[in-house]
C-alpha cells in the first residue's frame, strides 16, 4: 500500500509548501536520531514525505497516480542527484543549500542554531528540624561548596577599577565561527566566544580571585526561611541559590526538609492533634486537667461528665498558624485506659456499682 505522505506530515492535500515546510521542521526536530527521544524511523519517513511533497513535479505525480516514478527516496524509483541523507532531497532548495534555520531543527543536539539561555547548574540538600519549627516556621543556616559570583569583582571578571578591552578572540563580536561535520555534512556555525562569554569586552586586568572569569569555587553560608506550617518531605526552591556560571543565570537551591516526629503532638492539616489520657473516674464524674500547648502554654481543660472513650476535645485557635494570627484548632483525643489490676477496696466499689446497673 502506498504511503500517505500528507498524512505523515499531518497537513491536508491542498496544504501550501509552507506549510509543508514548517510541518517538516517540526517533525525533524521531534524525531532526529541524534536528540534524546529521537526515533530513526519516523525521521526517514518523515524525509521521505518532504523529498516529494516539497517537489512541485513529484508531488503533481504522486497526487496523480499514489506514487513517484521521477525518483524519491522510497516512493518508486532510486534517489536522483538532490538526495542526501535517508532520502532527503536538497534539490527543492533551488541549488542553494536547506534555506530554512537548521538550528530550528538540530538545536539541543549539538548541530548549533539557536541556543537556550546560558543557566548553572541546581543544588539539591537536606534539611532536618524539629516539629515545633515545622509549625511556627524558623530559618536555619546551610554552608554549601558551590560555585558563586566572585565578591571581589562581582561577577565581572576584572579587578576593581580596571578598564575593558576588546576581546582578541572575537574581535568584539561576542560570537565565533565554528565548522562542525554532521551526517548532512559540513556546517559553518556561529558560537559564543569562550573568551569574553559573549561580551566583547575582557578586563585589562583580570581578578586575581576568581582569574577574569567571573564566578569562583569556595563555600557560601545560605540563609534559609523554613515557612509556617510545612510539611514533611516538602520541597523549598530558592531561584538563584545553585551554582553560577559566567555570564548566565545562576542556577536554583532546592532544600527538602525532614520533620522530627514530636512526642506529644501530630500536624493534621491546620490543626494539631494529641492523645489525652483521663482516668475512669474523671470520665464518668467529670474533672479539670492541665496541658501544656506546643507553645509551652498552659491550659485548664475540662473533662465533661461521661466523656467517651475517642471522643475529640477541642481548643480553637492553638493549632497551625495559617494567616496572620489566626491558627487551626488543639484537637485532644481522649484516652481513657482501664486498670490491669485492682484493690480489693476498688473492686469492691465496682462490684456496688455493678449492682446498681452501672
Amino acid at each position: 500500500m502506498a504511503k500517505d505522505y500528507y498524512q505523515i506530515l499531518g497537513v491536508d492535500k491542498k496544504a501550501s509548501k509552507d506549510d509543508i515546510k514548517k510541518a517538516f521542521r517540526k517533525l525533524a526536530h521531534k524525531y532526529h536520531p541524534d536528540k534524546e527521544g529521537g526515533d530513526e524511523a519516523k525521521f526517514k519517513e518523515a524525509n521521505e514525505a518532504y523529498a516529494v511533497l516539497s517537489n512541485e513535479k513529484k508531488r503533481a505525480e504522486y497526487d496523480a497516480y499514489g506514487r513517484v516514478f521521477s525518483g524519491a527516496g522510497g516512493a518508486g524509483g532510486g534517489p536522483q542527484g538532490g538526495a542526501g541523507f535517508g532520502g532527503f532531497d536538497f534539490s527543492g532548495f533551488n541549488g542553494q543549500g536547506v534555506e530554512f534555520d537548521l538550528g530550528d531543527i538540530f538545536n539541543g543536539f549539538g548541530f548549533g542554531g539557536g541556543r537556550r539561555a546560558r543557566r548553572g547548574s541546581d543544588i539539591s540538600v537536606d534539611v532536618e528540624i524539629d516539629f515545633k519549627d515545622s509549625i511556627f516556621g524558623t530559618e536555619r543556616s546551610v554552608l554549601l561548596s558551590k560555585t558563586s559570583t566572585c565578591d571581589t569583582c562581582e561577577g565581572s571578571g576584572g579587578e576593581p577599577g580596571t578598564d575593558t578591552k576588546t576581546c582578541e578572540t572575537c574581535n568584539g563580536q561576542g560570537k565565533v565561527r565554528e565548522t562542525r561535520q554532521s551526517m548532512l555534512g559540513t556546517f559553518a556555525t556561529v558560537a559564543e566566544c569562550p573568551k569574553c562569554h559573549g561580551k566583547g569586552k575582557i578586563p585589562e586586568k583580570a581578578c586575581e580571585k576568581c582569574k577574569g572569569h567571573g564566578v569562583a569555587k569556595g563555600q557560601s553560608e545560605i540563609t534559609i526561611k523554613i515557612p509556617a506550617g510545612i510539611e514533611n518531605g516538602e520541597m523549598i526552591r530558592m531561584t538563584g541559590g545553585g551554582e553560577a556560571i559566567p555570564n548566565g543565570t545562576a542556577g536554583d537551591l532546592y532544600i527538602k526538609v525532614h520533620v522530627k516526629p514530636h512526642d506529644v503532638f501530630r500536624k493534621q492539616g491546620a490543626d494539631l492533634a494529641m492523645d489525652l489520657s483521663v482516668k475512669l473516674t474523671d470520665a464518668l464524674l467529670g474533672a479539670k486537667y492541665s496541658v501544656e500547648t506546643l507553645d509551652e502554654e498552659k491550659l485548664d481543660v475540662k473533662i465533661p461528665v461521661g466523656v467517651s472513650h475517642g471522643e475529640i476535645l477541642r481548643v480553637k485557635g492553638k493549632g497551625v498558624p495559617v494567616s496572620g494570627s489566626k491558627r487551626g484548632d488543639l484537637m485532644m483525643h481522649v484516652k481513657i485506659p482501664l486498670p490491669h489490676k485492682l484493690s480489693r477496696k476498688a473492686k469492691k466499689l465496682i462490684q456496688e456499682l455493678q449492682s446498681e446497673g452501672i
